[in-house]
């Protein structure tokens, strides 16, 4: 669910391509274009301001080696090793291979169908961001365990603190107690480009701090289903299970990135292509863990969804850019300053944005009780609304977040939403529409997505409130059409087309 405002062990994806995505794994074997305003913070540094287009930070030392960088970068990167009971039933536990004694179980345990306890340890990386104990890893590095050690290069092992952590953007900070700690210093990924030339440094597999060479494949990734709030860096140097929390450096030395996930054909390994936390969204993040233990973030209180070009077309825009308000929580901050339904937004404080993904995260990374300009265009004009943001809500409560389809009308038959067809599908008393009652299997309704129960509210922008009303509409649409449909409490756009 998603109103404006990033875990299991293992995630995965399927694609076309039958690609699986999978967070690197600690437990076992082992923002967007528009800058984040900088905070300062008594114990998190600022964001570095230097520009790292001069080349410098793309471009091979004179010496052709990179083993001055590391000397200056891998000090400051550090192991972590957490651990937990976990209680375990006896009914449902594997029977090991080799136990304590050399073959099966070990003699003494407890009796089958008791439940017992076990230790679980995993391993993973950190960042030291300051000389006086603070690191920054990965939620999923540090989730769930009741004991976190780091290890440091001067091969000290000290016990963590956990400061806070934030799994919507799969950030964590902890602390130790020690000073004079060697620190990353950071760069600004607002001005990573891809060829770049990184570095990621971390404990991959748990064999101890190595360290692989890449370019920058892609910036602003998103909508890869790893966290809440996507902007990653891709890049093609070697991450691996392990590396999670471990640092993405620049030719210069400075973090860039906070190394995540990596891209894999069905196992866990490097496939080249891994993802890093932006730095930027990173520092956002544990600045505000260090300060308050928590993140707060911006709420608009709309629905939105992604444009295409076929509904740009229906919108009358000249381009797919922008995300289109789908729904608006009544009294929310968005209602108040006047936007509606089917408004498209297209900047943020002068600001333009390519999608919905990237709204998301400028709203998320902007305070609560601010105000925030944005841009909207509505029956083709371009207006201005100036919102003032609450909190996002603890429980998320907001329409999902959903990405357009493209389709076509045909193939599905409507009839009158009765109140006790209201009643069966949950919807709020006053509910206008017409109810989908069936839809034809292979036809380009259902490839469209249409289901039955779906209700369609509008036809071309016009509300529609009885099968007479629809067949009229559709009969004056042409070659493609935009619905308004609404799914339980879920509405959103649609374009169809005729077959």
């Amino acid at each position: 669910m998603s109103h404006l405002s990033g875990r299991p062990r293992v995630w995965a994806l399927s694609s076309l391509a039958a690609l699986f995505l999978v967070l690197t794994l600690t437990f076992g074997a082992s923002w967007l274009h528009q800058p984040v305003q900088a905070k300062t913070s008594p114990g998190i540094p600022a964001l570095s301001t230097a520009v790292a287009h001069d080349g410098s930070a793309a471009m091979l030392p004179a010496s052709g080696s990179f083993a001055p960088v590391v000397k200056q970068v891998a000090p400051a990167v550090v192991s972590i090793t957490v651990s937990k009971v976990e209680k375990v039933s006896q009914r449902n536990m594997p029977i090991p291979f080799f136990g304590p004694e050399g073959f099966g179980a070990p003699f003494g345990g407890p009796p089958s169908g008791e439940d017992t306890e076990r230790r679980r340890q995993g391993a993973g990386s950190g960042v030291i961001v300051s000389n006086d104990g603070y690191i920054v890893t990965n939620h999923h590095v540090i989730d769930g365990a009741d004991k976190i050690s780091v290890h440091l290069s001067d091969q000290r092992t000290l016990d963590a603190k956990l400061v806070g952590t934030d799994a919507k953007t799969d950030i964590a900070v902890l602390r130790i107690e020690a000073q004079n700690l060697p620190v990353l210093p950071f760069g600004n990924s607002d001005n990573v480009e891809i060829g770049d030339i990184v570095l990621a440094v971390g404990n991959p597999f748990g064999i101890g701090q190595t360290v692989t060479m890449g370019i920058v494949g892609a910036t602003g990734r998103g909508n890869l289903g790893i966290e809440d709030y996507e902007d990653f860096i891709q890049t093609d140097a070697a991450i691996n299970p392990g590396n999670s929390g471990g640092a993405l450096v620049n030719a210069r030395g400075e973090l860039i990135g906070i190394n995540t996930a990596i891209l894999a054909r069905g196992g866990g390994g490097n496939q080249g292509v891994g993802f890093a936390v932006p730095v930027n969204l990173a520092h956002h993040v544990m600045t505000q863990l260090v300060d308050t233990g928590r993140v707060a973030r911006g709420f608009l209180g709309v629905g939105i969804q992604d444009l295409d070009p076929k509904m740009a077309k229906a919108f009358d825009l000249k381009d797919a850019h922008g995300a289109v308000v789908r729904s608006v929580q009544p009294d929310g901050p968005a209602a108040v300053a006047g936007l509606k339904q089917g408004d498209v937004i297209v900047g943020m404080n002068g600001e333009s944005f390519r999608d919905s993904r990237e709204l998301r995260l400028s709203v998320a990374t902007q305070e609560p009780g601010s105000t925030v300009k944005l841009a909207a265009i509505r029956d083709g004009a371009e207006r201005t609304f100036a919102v003032k943001l609450d909190e996002f809500p603890e429980d998320g409560a907001e329409p999902e977040h959903a990405s357009s389809t493209g389709s076509e009308p045909r193939g599905l038959s409507v009839d009158e939403l009765t109140p006790a067809i209201a009643q069966q599908l949950n919807l709020p008393g006053g509910t206008q529409g017409v109810v989908v009652v069936n839809v034809k299997s292979g036809s380009a309704a259902d490839e469209a997505g249409l289901r039955r129960g779906d209700l369609i509210r509008e036809i071309a922008r016009h509300a529609v409130t009885n099968v007479a009303e629809y067949g009229q509409r559709m009969g004056e649409a042409g070659d493609s059409v935009l619905l308004l449909v609404q799914r339980g409490d879920n509405p959103f756009f649609i374009v169809l087309e005729t077959q």
